[in-house]
């Protein structure tokens, strides 16, 4: 359960799987996010599920804690009320916000409702005041700082205040004050991740760099016109296109990372997806919910390969109970995930099935077909033909149709022309020719 959680990070924003495809396929990133977010949190709950049905059918496979342990149990009361204080305190910024910024008024009145709801709890904590049961207070203090760097990163993108680059860079920066208002900063933890950014950027740039060498030369063979024309004719237009792509990648990520199936497949597929008319937002939440299943893949999973590097191999004594415990083999953790590979391939086929659930991030759509101009005639205007002063136009004399016929040459003074005498026909004769 753990390992898989961990790999939610890989379709939940903010993640650099989702920055990486939006590179690759030529998006916008706060696009990418808004329209991963929904089949991130749909996926969570899928794990949720799993988990409770498993309690129930096999309450021996996730046991309880012992009675002993149990020592936040009567604060569940105290912490409900705290949720529901905080969504009304959430949606009554949201009212107060909308008619001034619009769409941004949810980001906002989420923000605010959790400053709130932070505040009361530092407060209730240094006065003693006993507003807030232990359980609610601790889970208030634990869980909203990391919410505050995620805002800090996600939020500024989707208000427009910051590019995802500098979004990551004030996230970078929340870490830092975050640590160091725990007391857990120092030069040896920044020096332990500075060392861990550039080996990761450093893979992560040889990766690039033998993948430019590889598309070159696939390109300078034609070997892109030969992809495209292969997956543009498969069955099934759009459908069979993304089934065959998605079956594919599912059994390339049992032996490539994310990293190569970004950097040398995707730019093969994106100009077939795109000639097929599907959004390549889209497109990129289907193969980053696909190679999120490469993090979990037996025999080469990452996540499977840090649970084995933490879990005991041996036989060791519980500090809680004080029994003997088994220790976790290979092949236990490996047969353990592959229910929830079994979650991400459902979930695949619920993205591919439900585009809805990341097109929302267009916003409201509107069918060029239901469009209607209406385009004001003379009879609007105040009649066709000499209507009377005082028409439609407030006052105005409204306009006649013109007098058709010869024009008037030589007729009386103050006619048609306001009282300036018309012309009359030209004298024909001699030139007078003066000595």
């Amino acid at each position: 359960v753990i390992a898989a959680s961990g790999t939610l990070a890989q379709i939940i924003p903010p993640s650099l799987v989702l920055i990486v495809l939006a590179d690759q396929l030529g998006r916008s990133v706060g696009d990418m996010y808004k329209g991963a977010l929904v089949p991130g949190l749909v996926l969570t709950g899928l794990y949720l599920g799993y988990v409770f049905l498993v309690s129930l059918v096999r309450p021996q496979w996730v046991p309880a804690l012992p009675k002993e342990a149990r020592t936040l149990g009567q604060g569940v009361p105290s912490l409900i009320v705290a949720l529901i204080a905080c969504a009304g305190i959430g949606y009554g910024a949201h009212v107060w916000l909308a008619p001034t910024h619009g769409a941004n008024a949810d980001i906002l009145g989420a923000a605010f409702a959790v400053a709130v709801i932070y505040a009361v709890a530092l407060l209730d904590r240094a006065l003693g005041l006993g507003v807030l049961s232990r359980l609610a207070g601790q889970v208030i203090m634990v869980l909203i700082p990391p919410l505050a760097l995620i805002f800090l990163v996600l939020g500024t993108i989707f208000l427009g205040v910051a590019t995802p680059t500098e979004g990551g860079a004030m996230g970078a920066v929340g870490a830092l004050v975050l640590a160091a208002s725990k007391r857990r900063l120092s030069l040896s933890v920044v020096q332990q991740a500075l060392i861990a950014t550039t080996r990761l950027a450093s893979f992560v740039m040889f990766i690039l760099v033998g993948a430019r060498v590889f598309s070159l030369t696939f390109y300078g063979v034609n070997g892109h016109v030969w992809v495209e024309h292969l997956l543009t004719g498969l069955p099934g237009g759009q459908m069979g296109f993304l089934i065959i792509v998605s079956i594919m990648v599912f059994l390339l990520a049992f032996f490539l990372d994310f990293f190569e199936l970004a950097f040398i497949i995707v730019p093969l597929l994106a100009p077939a997806a795109e000639q097929l008319g599907i959004d390549l937002i889209w497109f990129g939440v289907i193969l980053g919910v696909n190679m999120q299943t490469s993090f979990m893949h037996p025999p080469f999973g990452f996540a499977l390969f840090y649970l084995r590097s933490v879990a005991p191999r041996g036989a060791y004594k519980d500090k809680v109970t004080g029994q003997q415990v088994a220790g976790v083999s290979t092949g236990q953790i490996y047969w353990g995930s592959v229910p929830f590979v079994v979650i991400q391939v459902i979930m695949i086929a619920v993205v591919i099935a439900f585009p809805g659930m990341v097109m929302h991030y267009k916003g409201k759509v509107i069918d060029p077909s239901t469009i209607q101009i209406t385009v004001p005639t003379l009879q609007t205007l105040g009649g066709a033909g000499g209507g009377a002063a005082g028409g439609s136009l407030g006052g105005l004399p409204t306009l006649g149709a013109p007098k058709l016929g010869a024009p008037d040459l030589g007729g009386a003074s103050g006619g048609a022309s306001g009282g300036l005498p018309t012309l009359g026909a030209p004298k024909l004769g001699a030139p007078v020719v003066n000595p």
